[in-house]
């Protein structure tokens, strides 16, 4: 939507006439009003009109490595640019995480260990639908690498793609996403000291390293809070572990919440945890919270360490005692909660500003169209 409603209204303000943007989405309106964007809404489209969208376009931009349109686009010799927030180029199921080790994949499928890949898959869906997704990995690799160009979200997830073609541009977001504005934590040793953890409440996420390093924690004597804002299939087991260890007077689960119940729930917060054990692409919510002005506290692990860099504290994935002592620094020495903070935003405004992903994007557009703003004729190109 972003990237949407940034092409529409970069294009009215240089260009006439005006670059025309569809967007084509499996997702139900519902509540959601579409007249209200600066684009045209196609919604849950059938194999013909997705045919005639792409046969229509001057370049198709997919939000992932989408096989359908990716044929289609191949099939009509459309230029198509395709953004990997994943790893389905380089993995059938797209996460690079193998089951049941739960440890990070070294690669099986680039490396042509098909068979590991079928193992690695088989124990959650099956060896038939294992398989299948195999298979699929093939011709869809094979059209990635024909497209115009790829945009990985980081330099980690290029790296482990290894597609042509390849232009990293990174997320971009709102300077003030959703009104929240700046929000730089001041605390003290006096205060009790919040920290949180936003985001799906899942085992690629390494969420008992947070209970275990809060146990060490308490019994230090650190007076805290913890909240978990989110759901997921690990949440039975994270209140369990939260009793098991004796934490419930310092941890609170507030379940999944948007809108004004999200900000509320954030308003205390002052240091967010991020302990994946995946290689994260890049980390979205670490991205939102740093351009809120706060320290982010997260694993150095694929794109997650990428974004996070010199804007927050890093420790090594899986590492509790590592994670203990960087939660451990900012309850005493909370003075670095604000110079973090201040220089999270910093970086956050530098590198994941909504108008320099828009700009890049069609900077991209133009170069793969052929599209030039000088020649009249090539105004219509796009």
């Amino acid at each position: 939507m972003l990237l949407g409603e940034g092409l529409s209204s970069l294009s009215a303000s240089k260009f006439d006439p005006k670059v025309e943007v569809t967007v084509a989405t499996p997702t139900a309106a519902g509540d959601f009003d579409d007249s209200r964007l600066g684009f045209r809404v196609v919604r849950q489209p059938n194999l013909f009109d997705l045919a005639r969208l792409v046969n229509r376009a001057d370049i198709v931009q997919l939000a992932g490595p989408c096989f359908l349109p990716l044929l289609l686009g191949w099939l009509f010799s459309k230029p198509v640019v395709v953004e990997h927030h994943g790893y389905a180029a380089s993995c059938p199921n797209g996460l690079l995480f193998h089951e049941p080790t739960q440890t990070v994949c070294p690669g099986h499928f680039l490396a042509g260990h098909y068979r590991e890949c079928c193992r690695c898959n088989a124990g959650t869906m099956g060896w038939l639908r294992s398989l299948r997704l195999l298979l699929l990995a093939f011709p869809r690799r094979w059209l990635c690498q024909r497209v115009a160009a790829n945009t990985p979200i980081s330099a980690h997830v290029q790296r482990r793609l290894d597609l042509h073609s390849s232009q990293v541009i990174y997320y971009g977001i709102p300077e003030d996403p959703a009104g929240a504005g700046l929000q730089i934590i001041n605390s003290s040793k006096e205060t009790s000291l919040c920290f949180a953890y936003v985001g799906r409440l899942v085992s690629l996420k390494g969420l008992p390293l947070i209970l275990e390093a809060a146990k060490t924690l308490q019994e230090e004597g650190y007076n805290f809070r913890l909240k978990f804002i989110g759901d997921g299939s690990e949440q039975t087991l994270l209140k369990s572990m939260t009793a098991e260890l004796g934490l419930a007077r310092h941890v609170e689960f507030t379940g999944f919440l948007t809108g004004d119940a999200f900000r509320s729930a954030m308003n205390d917060v002052a240091v967010v945890l991020m302990p994946s054990v995946c290689e994260e692409t890049a980390g979205l919510a670490a991205i939102e919270q740093m351009m809120r002005g706060r320290l982010v506290i997260a694993s150095d692990i694929g794109g997650l360490g990428e974004v996070v860099g010199d804007g927050g504290l890093r420790f090594p994935p899986g590492q509790v005692n590592a994670l203990a002592q960087r939660m451990r620094s900012a309850l005493e020495s909370p003075e670095i909660i604000v110079q973090y903070g201040i220089a999270a935003r910093r970086r956050a405004l530098d590198l994941f500003s909504e108008q320099r992903m828009v700009k890049e994007y069609f900077d991209l557009y133009r170069r793969v169209t052929g599209f030039d703003e000088t020649d009249p004729k090539a105004r219509h190109a796009l």
